[in-house]
């Protein structure tokens, strides 16, 4: 963040040539501008580029405001938060206004009444960007007068009279002048509350109690919502879609590799996770979506994949405390580990009671074959197949050391494939030898070349 301009006043700003932009060219020449200097203007969102991206830069160009659509876990807050960066890092605003009016043009009694008053000396304050964000979580509860506003009984009990437009205390869009508001879960909010917002959205008016104020106010709405073809919770009434001038669907990550980035973006790890366990995830997520034994009217959040990777990360990291290990790696082995708490983050079919564990680890485990197919492609495996067809046997387990792992595995005269395994997937000491061993293991029980028992402490490949 730039320290703000030293400017105090309304003369001082008007001398220095400052030109007063309504919101919507704001953000629009902002946009041009990035665009034009081949800047990134959404940093941090994986695979909307090419389709949901620019659908919102057009909304922005044609000044629209902006209502997103899309199943759970799909970046929408994500991308409405990312609007702030295009806003001018500070603005001027009249100092002590309530609703953060520009020194060029109050908009509310008291500020128009200071700025007659005090003409060139009207104090200036300067507000950041991301003062200028405003996000209302919609709930049931929610009143008018969160959003637009009441009177306020301490200001009529000071004196005011009833008719006095000032005893009025201003909701969240109000307060959001000049700035983007943003509704997440818009169907949830009540109908009865939603109608109060057309006013807001379309004529830019604030109708209190019986006041009208005639308020143009500057505000950039933009809303979340899950298709109303799956919520049973609520809806966004017609006129207030009507005055959305975007509705924009978004969607899940169409490409691999943007499902990898964002779970290497947003995942808080406390441990080492390797690449291809990170793909296993996102292939195991990929894969319930594809799955007709879930709903996919709700959806498989990105953060199934996201939690799923800090899971297995602390089981590296409870591993390594316990067994004394000086690397907490994770490994094939804590994929069920993660399994074991993520099954809640599902939802199922009706008529797949029952079989929810069995989907779930048949799903793994096609994510798992086809995450070691890509990575160990071309490498010859069956020297470790002919020592266990030879009554060799490797015992792993959550709480194995990497070094029990080697110090179990066969001896493979004249072959060279543990070093070519650790090449492949970049293992450079034992806890990473370990993990690629465990990961050719489990192909070759994948591909039914060799056996795998269990009893939830250990396994036994053999």
């Amino acid at each position: 963040m730039s320290e703000h301009p030293t400017i105090g006043t309304v003369g001082e700003l008007r001398a220095s040539g400052h030109v007063e932009k309504d919101l919507r060219t704001e953000l629009r020449d902002n946009l041009l501008a990035k665009l034009g200097a081949h800047e990134d203007p959404w940093p941090g969102l994986h695979g909307l580029q090419d389709t949901v991206i620019p659908q919102v830069e057009r909304a922005i160009l044609a000044g629209h405001d902006i209502v997103l659509l899309g199943e759970r876990g799909q970046g929408k807050t994500r991308l409405l938060r990312t609007l702030v960066g295009l806003l001018d890092e500070w603005t001027p605003v009249i100092e002590g206004s309530e609703l953060g009016e520009h020194p060029y043009r109050p908009i509310t009694h008291a500020s128009q009444r200071r700025a007659a008053e005090l003409g060139d000396a009207l104090p200036v304050a300067w507000r950041h960007r991301d003062e200028r964000y405003a996000e209302k979580l919609a709930t049931p509860d929610t009143s008018v007068g969160d959003l637009i506003g009441d009177v306020d009984p301490v200001k009529v009990a000071e004196g005011r009279s009833l008719g006095d437009p000032e005893t009025i205390h201003f909701g969240l869009v109000p307060r959001s002048h000049r700035g983007i508001v943003a509704v997440n879960e818009l169907p949830d909010l009540a109908e009865r509350i939603q109608v109060a917002m057309l006013n807001v959205m379309e004529e830019r008016d604030v109708q209190i109690r019986g006041y009208v104020l005639r308020l143009p106010l500057d505000v950039f709405v933009v809303a979340s919502a899950n298709p109303e073809d799956y919520t049973n919770r609520g809806r966004i009434i017609t006129p207030l879609k009507d005055r959305f001038g975007a509705e924009i669907r978004t969607h899940y990550p169409l490409e691999l590799a943007d499902e990898v980035a964002v779970v290497r973006q947003e995942a808080h790890l406390v441990a080492e996770v390797p690449d291809v366990i990170v793909e296993i995830l996102a292939r195991f997520t990929r894969e319930l979506r594809d799955s007709p034994a879930v709903d996919q009217r709700s959806g498989v959040s990105a953060r199934f994949a996201i939690a799923g990777a800090e899971t297995m990360a602390a089981a590296a990291l409870h591993r390594a405390t316990r067994r004394g290990e000086p690397r907490a790696l994770a490994r094939v082995v804590d994929l069920v580990t993660a399994v074991d708490v993520l099954g809640g983050k599902v939802e199922f079919e009706t008529g797949q009671e029952g079989r929810e564990d069995e989907i779930l680890t048949h799903l793994l485990r096609t994510a798992t074959a086809g995450a070691i197919r890509a990575r160990l492609a071309g490498l010859d495996l069956s020297p470790l197949v002919d020592a266990i067809e030879a009554g060799a046997s490797v015992t792993t387990g959550e709480q194995v050391s990497a070094q029990e792992v080697l110090d179990g595995l066969p001896d493979l005269p004249g072959s060279t494939l543990y070093d070519d395994l650790a090449a492949r997937l970049g293992a450079t000491d034992d806890a990473g030898r370990a993990g690629a061993a465990e990961l050719a293991l489990e192909g070759l029980f994948l591909a039914r070349r060799i056996s795998k028992d269990t009893d939830g402490r250990e396994t036994i490949y053999g």
